[in-house]
Order: structure tokens, then C-alpha cells, then sequence
């Protein structure tokens, strides 16, 4: 797995190392393929994270742990769009906004979940480099994969909150490539959010309209 770690080419100035570069592509096919609806966004999240836990293993521990965890819940959404499949008239699962209730448990989760784990990080130095950023991304990207599993539409908001210190915190590490792809993440976050958004209201009014 060596080879994962050694430069694909030179951009700008930037190294770009391969395990970067795919492990970050296979990232956005699987958000292509969320905002799709697409239950093989799942398998492709969980290869994403195998490249780079191959990648870091070994040598920087923390990043594999933390490829390890997003695995689980890669397994997790995969369960659980396949249990929900169906539900939507086309075949798809059915979006909606979290509750005020979830919202909050994700909120008080994110924030939690935040300060014991960059707590872990300074606590063993050789976790991270950076603690309290990547302590905010790690969780941040398991929170937004939960709502992605639960068809929630704070998916999307939450993904644009890691994306606004994960750009600038890529390129500072070296990791010019994740940088790059946290952009083209951004937009891809707002076409989806969007799209989301929309079927979100249709399957509301579809709701109230059977209740009348």
C-alpha cells in the first residue's frame, strides 16, 4: 500500500499523492450518487474509506481509525436505504427534514462528539496534526452520513459546514487534491440540497393532501 502515499503528479506547486486523488474521487461519486438517491452510494462511500484506511495504516493512526468508522457507518446507511427501499413513488427513498427533536440530537451530538474526540487527539498527538479541525470534520462527516441515512435533508447543511474547514484545512496539510475536491463538494452540496429541498415539499404536500 506504499504506492497509495507516493505523488501522482504536481499541480500548482501542490503534490498530489494517489490515495488523495481516489480515495477523493470515489468521494464524489458517492455524494453524486446521494443526491440520486442511489443506494450504491453506500458500497461506494465504504470503498472510498477502505483506499484511504489502506493508505493511512500504519503511519498516521488516527486518519485509519477514523476511514474505520466512516466503513461502519457506510454499512449502516447501505442497511438502512435498503430497509427504506421503496418507499418513494419512484422507486427511491423518500427525503424529508429531520425534527426539531433530531436536529437537536444531532446538534448536541456534533458538538459533543467534537470535544471528545479532539480531547482523544491532543491526548495522543500522533492521532492528529491538527486536532480540534479534524476532531470538528471527523464528526461532522459522521453526522452528515447519519442524516444521509435517515433521508434527512440537514445532509446537505451539514456537509457545507465541514466543507467550510475542510478546504482550507486540506491545503494547509498537503492534501492539495482533498482541497481541490472539498470545492467541486460545494456545489455539489447545493444542486443537491436543492434538489432534495424540493422532493422534501412535494412528498409534504403529497402527506397533507391525503390527510384532508
Amino acid at each position: 500500500m506504499n504506492w497509495l502515499n507516493s505523488e501522482a503528479f504536481t499541480v500548482l506547486d501542490q503534490h498530489i499523492k494517489w490515495a488523495d486523488m481516489i480515495g477523493n474521487i470515489f468521494g464524489l461519486v458517492a455524494l453524486a450518487l446521494g443526491w440520486r438517491r442511489n443506494v450504491w452510494t453506500w458500497p461506494v462511500q465504504f470503498l472510498a474509506g477502505l483506499i484511504l484506511f489502506g493508505a493511512f495504516y500504519g503511519h498516521l493512526a488516527g486518519s485509519a481509525g477514523k476511514q474505520a468508522v466512516v466503513m461502519v457507518v457506510a454499512l449502516y446507511g447501505w442497511w438502512q436505504w435498503q430497509r427504506g427501499k421503496g418507499q418513494g413513488k419512484d422507486g427511491h427513498l423518500t427525503v424529508r427534514f429531520a425534527t426539531w427533536g433530531e436536529r437537536a440530537g444531532m446538534i448536541a451530538a456534533a458538538a459533543a462528539g467534537t470535544v471528545a474526540v479532539a480531547l482523544l487527539f491532543k491526548a495522543f498527538p500522533d492521532l492528529s496534526w491538527d486536532p480540534w479541525p479534524d476532531a470538528y470534520i471527523f464528526v461532522g462527516t459522521v453526522v452528515a452520513m447519519y442524516a444521509q441515512a435517515r433521508g434527512m435533508v440537514e445532509f446537505w447543511f451539514a456537509w457545507l459546514l465541514v466543507d467550510l474547514v475542510g478546504v482550507p484545512l486540506n491545503f494547509a496539510n498537503g492534501y492539495a487534491f482533498s482541497g481541490f475536491v472539498y470545492v467541486i463538494y460545494g456545489a455539489l452540496v447545493l444542486w443537491g440540497m436543492r434538489d432534495w429541498w424540493l422532493r422534501s415539499r412535494t412528498t409534504t404536500t403529497v402527506l397533507e393532501g391525503a390527510h384532508a
